[in-house]
């Protein structure tokens, strides 16, 4: 089975095609609807059927008309998903359809590659993360502000502090400029607070959670960080193929949307 894979993000789009488990031809691109589709395009001779994650909701009806107008079934990947068994882990949310459709993908992912317990962290615009128990059951997660906001927010309302550049992911031993300043209190910060998340999750299941990391800033971000994440760049695309395989119908079939 090939699937056309698509995750549109508030800050990029990452395209790519799963085949049979395997992510492969990966782009992530920062431009408009039309340079996300023209890169989607060059894929459509090698996928049956198009998976589609979005956490804006805005973008939805064009990449349903796009895979519509190439005679792809469109899966897109959502809470009803989880709720007739088919998928190996189950949702257990007071208000399931307000959970973003990439913790889904990223939990689904995480459990097949990693195995449960495992707490995903999505570093993308917004820090996300997602908790299944062992027994496989997405319990909730945490919802903080990304490198991305935390950054642009400190440069937008305050009058003299540049826009800071990630640099090298290295936080000086102390700050002797401004940006110095700026860097060694995003670092450190922020790696405090992953810590400090993933040590309250742990003490609140009594669990020792697999630790899986993604998005765009995971990297940086988790350099030197003393935890023992595995770093996964594929693993939202990769979840949301897993998902829509098991529901890949042709055009018109019972169940197509």
């Amino acid at each position: 089975m090939r699937l056309l894979v698509v995750d549109v993000g508030n800050t990029s789009t990452a395209v790519g095609l799963w085949t049979n488990g395997r992510v492969s031809r990966v782009a992530h691109i920062d431009g408009a609807f039309a340079e996300c589709a023209t890169v989607a395009e060059s894929l459509l001779a090698k996928a049956d059927a198009m998976a589609y994650v979005s956490v804006v909701p805005r973008a939805d009806r064009r990449w349903a008309a796009f895979a519509k107008a190439r005679g792809l079934a469109f899966h897109q990947v959502s809470h009803t998903d989880f709720a007739s068994g088919a998928q190996d882990i189950r949702l257990d949310y007071p208000r399931p359809e307000t959970i973003g459709a990439d913790r889904l993908a990223d939990a689904a992912g995480a459990v097949a590659r990693y195995g449960a317990p495992v707490l995903v962290m999505d570093f993308g615009t917004a820090l996300t993360a997602a908790v299944v128990t062992g027994d496989k059951v997405w319990r909730g997660g945490v919802i903080a502000p990304g490198f991305p906001l935390m950054r642009d927010y400190l440069f937008e309302r305050t009058a003299k502090l540049p826009r800071m550049e990630l640099g090298t992911g290295r936080a000086p031993k102390i700050g002797r400029s401004t940006e110095e300043a700026m860097r060694f209190g995003a670092l450190v910060g922020y790696r405090g607070m992953v810590r400090e998340i993933v040590t309250e999750l742990r003490r609140n299941f009594s669990e020792q959670f697999n630790l899986v990391a993604t998005g765009g800033f995971a990297r940086w971000v988790l350099r030197d960080l003393d935890l023992p994440f595995k770093l996964d760049p594929t693993l939202t695309l990769y979840g949301a193929g897993l998902v829509a395989r098991k529901f890949h119908l042709p055009e018109g079939a019972a169940g197509y949307r």
